[in-house]
């Protein structure tokens, strides 16, 4: 998935991601989110990968359903651009994979 952060607030969307709270951890490796990176270029755009037994839409469903997700995605609602003040993850696009080198 791809999101953008807004330049002026990439440092503290960094601290954030920095001390991560122990629950929401406990909560995406509950609900099958494996191998989570996020990347970011220096004008905020975000690239974010997991894998997942389940499907990409299995994963989010399960992470919606985990009331710390939503005290994360109200936290997190106002750094991202293009999302109307929406929760990240409702925004979230599986991408397809065009290449894979094994």
């Amino acid at each position: 998935f791809v999101l953008k952060v807004k330049e002026d607030l990439i440092d503290e969307y960094k601290k954030h991601h920095a001390a991560v709270w122990p629950e929401m951890l406990e909560a995406l490796s509950r609900t099958g989110w494996h191998n989570y990176s996020l990347y970011m270029r220096e004008d905020g755009l975000l690239f974010g990968y997991f894998e997942t037994e389940g499907t990409f839409a299995d994963a989010l469903d399960g992470m919606a359903a985990e009331e710390v997700n939503g005290r994360w995605q109200d936290l997190m609602a106002p750094y991202f651009e293009g999302i109307g003040g929406a929760h990240a993850d409702e925004s979230m696009v599986e991408l397809e994979e065009v290449f894979h080198l094994d």
